[in-house]
């Protein structure tokens, strides 16, 4: 049996395929499946209209009902989105520099409020 080797430009083409490939967003992906799940066409009819391979709706099937099936078991936690996930750092960072703006303020309140004389006092060593 002889092992095939693609040509460099076979490969070519099919790193542009790959690159070219349309994503298909999460809402896209749960309009096709419920589509398939109300049986007005045929799955082979329904994924040659939206361009994917019955492979492709019968995998997004799956993971729609798994993912029912957490949510109705109470599983409700889920994975954060990426703009999701910038926000929450965004906020953390502006919380962080309240926080030290604020810590400053309290450090240099105190030392208004404490006089000279018992700053030295504080300082030197005790007798």
């Amino acid at each position: 049996m002889r092992k095939t080797t693609k040509s460099p430009s076979e490969k070519i083409v099919k790193d542009i395929k790959r690159a070219t490939r349309k994503q298909y967003l999460s809402e896209e992906k749960i309009r096709i499946v419920l589509d398939g799940l109300r049986g007005e066409d045929s799955i082979a009819e329904l994924c040659r209209r939206e361009g994917i391979s019955q492979g492709v709706y019968y995998k997004w099937s799956k993971d729609f009902m798994e993912a029912g099936k957490r949510r109705l078991a109470g599983d409700t936690a889920r994975a954060a989105t990426t703009d999701e996930v910038k926000d929450l750092r965004r906020e953390a960072r502006d919380l962080k520099e309240v926080v030290a703006e604020q810590t400053l303020e309290l450090r240099l309140l105190k030392k208004s409020m404490v006089g000279p004389s018992q700053q030295n006092a504080s300082h030197s060593p005790v007798r």
